[in-house]
């Protein structure tokens, strides 16, 4: 049981005062854990009758903040330009005295140097998200990532996260908590997902319509510490082994990284796996995506603080298949929701997949099944997000 599962989900409303406004900061509202994250603090907020307001240089969530009622201050907070840093201090410090911002809510380290000082220059309470696990090999390096602890309290995504944070900076334990990150249940729900989106990503996909060929889909952006060579080198493995009752999609955006892509490119190519591996690009709509795949993967090569991809399809009733390591020890259940197999280890990942295959479909749905009810009691965005306003009317009432 993760400390995360022993707090217990029956929590009251928390009330914050009739004036609060929230201040994010992060670098940009794009794609990833820490922007969903920020748009669903936000939204939380404003439903609680506080502001939300997000410092970021933007990008395509941007939409999403506003049509909820959130606020967004476009500046270059992503830069780690010291003269640039400083810049966006005096900027943060105008904004937090204009909007009688209530609380800073950093959520990198890059801006969380302009948010602290921001913070401490006018006596608002600070405060800091652990979204990823910041590896320091030198002195400088750590006091850089310690910029994230100077605050009132710090937030781990994970206990493996926590864990983390408490070796590296020797932080007092009880100035930091743990919030995993939190899926929306009303946004992945299997029963909100018609077969006509099913079938309309099948087709840009190139699927076999017939639905011959169990689907692994590997959701989330094309870098290389997310392990697609690995699944490349499996899945060729388990072609040589006479088996052809498969297809593997990866489904997400290169973000600028054109050499990686291409490198996944020519090793499908010189593998002989285009018919069998997908590079499909980013997907809009990854609820239709967890329900078209059988089974997800998510063979990282480096430990992730939470790891969403490995939730998020488990939450849409399918078992996964993860890298033994990070966060996703806390979110898959050995056996009972999906398998753990060691990072990087092809032929690993090729016998995991191939008992993915051979369990049949009966037992892949009693699986997904356990995932999704598990997933739901654990990792939804409500409970996410009133663990989070619990942590600001915390630090609220400790500085009053």
């Amino acid at each position: 049981m993760t400390a995360w599962e022993s707090l217990g989900y029956a929590r009251a409303v928390t009330k914050l005062p009739a004036d609060f406004t929230l201040l994010q900061v992060t670098p940009e509202l794009e794609t990833g854990g820490a922007e969903q994250t920020t748009i669903d603090v936000a939204q939380a907020v404003i439903a609680a009758g506080g502001k939300a307001l997000v410092a970021s240089r933007g990008g395509r969530m941007t939409s999403r903040l506003l049509a909820d009622g959130g606020r967004l201050h476009e500046m270059p907070v992503q830069s780690k330009n010291p003269l640039v840093m400083l810049g966006n201090a005096a900027r943060l410090i105008d904004l937090i005295r204009t909007e009688k911002v209530s609380l800073v809510h950093a959520r990198s380290r890059a801006p969380a140097f302009s948010a602290l000082w921001a913070a401490h220059a006018t006596g608002v309470p600070f405060v800091a998200t652990y979204h990823g696990v910041y590896n320091a090999h030198s002195g400088l390096k750590r006091w850089y990532n310690a910029v994230m602890t100077r605050g009132d309290l710090v937030i781990a995504n994970s206990d493996y996260t926590r864990d983390h944070v408490l070796a590296q900076h020797h932080l007092d334990p009880n100035r930091i908590v743990t919030i995993p990150r939190g899926v929306d249940l009303t946004r992945f729900d299997p029963r909100k997902v018609p077969p006509e989106r099913i079938d309309g990503l099948r087709a840009a996909w190139g699927l076999p319509a017939d639905r011959a060929k169990l689907v692994f889909l590997l959701g989330g952006r094309l870098t290389r510490i997310k392990g697609h060579l690995s699944i490349i080198a499996a899945a060729a493995r388990m072609k040589a082994q006479g088996r052809n009752d498969f297809v593997v999609v990866f489904a997400g955006d290169d973000q600028g990284r054109t050499e990686y892509r291409q490198e996944i490119l020519t090793a499908i190519a010189d593998a002989g796996m285009g018919e069998v591996v997908k590079v499909v690009g980013h997907c809009d709509d990854m609820p239709a995506a967890f329900r078209l795949a059988d089974v997800a993967l998510l063979p990282t090569l480096k430990p992730e603080s939470f790891g969403r991809t490995a939730v998020e399809p488990q939450v849409m009733e399918r078992p996964v298949i993860v890298s033994d390591h990070g966060g996703a020890r806390e979110t898959v259940v050995e056996g009972e929701t999906g398998w753990r197999v060691p990072p990087g280890d092809v032929d690993a990942w090729a016998r995991a997949m191939t008992t993915a295959l051979t369990v049949g479909g009966e037992r892949r749905r009693a699986m997904g099944e356990a995932a999704a009810s598990r997933a739901r009691r654990l990792y939804s965005v409500d409970a996410m997000c009133e663990a989070t306003l619990e942590v600001y009317a915390r630090v609220l009432e400790a500085r009053a």
